[in-house]
């Protein structure tokens, strides 16, 4: 019997790094380097969403943006479906972004206010599909209604929708070009929990129905456990535990997991909250602490953890791709 066929990934991140050179203050020899992300190794298949979570400051969006390359990367590798993306051109990347598209934060700062709702969903086909105006017309109110918007509406103005429908409006727009890889860069973080929930099922919605990978930056757990297959934990730049979903709510390794997973607030109130808490501050990620970038704020660490940076293996394996963890004692 022939071994079952391999999905190979569609993205795949090695070791990628983005240092920033903070202002040199007076007398200063040489300008700091900001260590915003640090040896940020992942995969991600088609069809999959891919959370990276953390606490703010960690890195998260500046990942998302390298992998997009609106940051252009220190170093590391950035291949999607094998073809390395930090080495080419500005114009052969700009051929590469309809594959590549981006939902942002903000609803409103992220619509350009001069357009009415049709020509912001209509922009990317004029910029990259070479289609007629027809045929960007029937196009637009497909979008539209696949997002749960009327027709009509596209002759509105931003200002003119609410949240959830300006959000609404940057889904369509990121699906005009039919993308395999969309970013969400914390999509409902400021959006009322009730259309939250709405913008997370209609992303699932079309996910099922076109095979969209997405890359899902948030802080919001409850949301992550909603939509993730797999997720991703950062800490300072770095990344420090990857599993599937279940297996990291169910029972996660690395201490600093242990920790965001604690503060997660319980539906029952009678439910006694097994609180950790996490003593100190973060630190500068200009002067990041030698060894384990964890060290100085978690319960385990030994004096190993000052002198050796541990390495991201695996220490169980699952059907789901296994847990992944950078910590010498679990």
């Amino acid at each position: 019997m022939n071994a079952p066929a391999v999905t190979p990934p569609l993205l795949v991140v090695e070791k990628l790094r983005k240092h920033y050179l903070a202002p040199r203050k007076w007398l200063q020899k040489a300008s700091p380097a900001v260590q915003a992300v640090d040896e940020v190794t992942f995969s991600l298949t088609q069809g999959e969403t891919l959370s990276l979570v953390g606490e703010s400051g960690c890195g998260k969006t500046t990942t998302a943006k390298s992998v997009l390359r609106l940051v252009t990367p220190t170093s590391g590798s950035v291949r999607l479906n094998g073809e390395e993306l930090l080495t080419l051109s500005a114009e052969q990347m700009r051929l590469r972004r309809r594959n590549l598209q981006i939902i942002f934060q903000d609803p409103y700062a992220s619509l350009n206010p001069r357009l009415s709702a049709g020509d912001i969903v209509a922009e990317p086909l004029r910029n990259f599909a070479g289609v007629s105006a027809a045929e960007r017309r029937e196009r637009v109110q497909w979008l539209f209604a696949k997002v749960g918007l009327r027709p009509e509406a596209a002759k509105k103005y931003p200002y003119e929708f609410s949240g959830g429908q300006r959000q609404r409006l940057g889904i369509a727009r990121a699906l005009a070009l039919n993308p395999k890889l969309i970013v969400c860069d914390e999509p409902v973080s400021a959006l009322d929990v009730s259309v939250q929930a709405q913008v997370i099922n209609l992303l699932m919605d079309l996910q099922a129905e076109f095979g969209i990978a997405y890359l899902f930056v948030a802080h919001d757990l409850a949301v992550v456990r909603h939509i993730s297959h797999r997720v991703a934990v950062m800490y300072l730049g770095r990344i420090v535990e990857v599993a599937d979903r279940d297996t990291l709510f169910a029972a996660p390794l690395h201490p600093y997991t242990q920790i965001l997973l604690s503060a997660v607030p319980v539906p029952n109130p009678r439910t006694p909250a097994q609180r950790i808490l996490l003593q100190g501050d973060p630190p500068s990620p200009a002067k990041p602490p030698p060894g384990c970038r964890f060290h100085t704020r978690c319960p385990l660490a030994q004096p190993l953890c000052q002198q050796q940076s541990p390495a991201l293996t695996q220490r169980a394996a699952n059907p789901n791709g296994g847990q992944w963890v950078a910590c010498h004692f679990r």
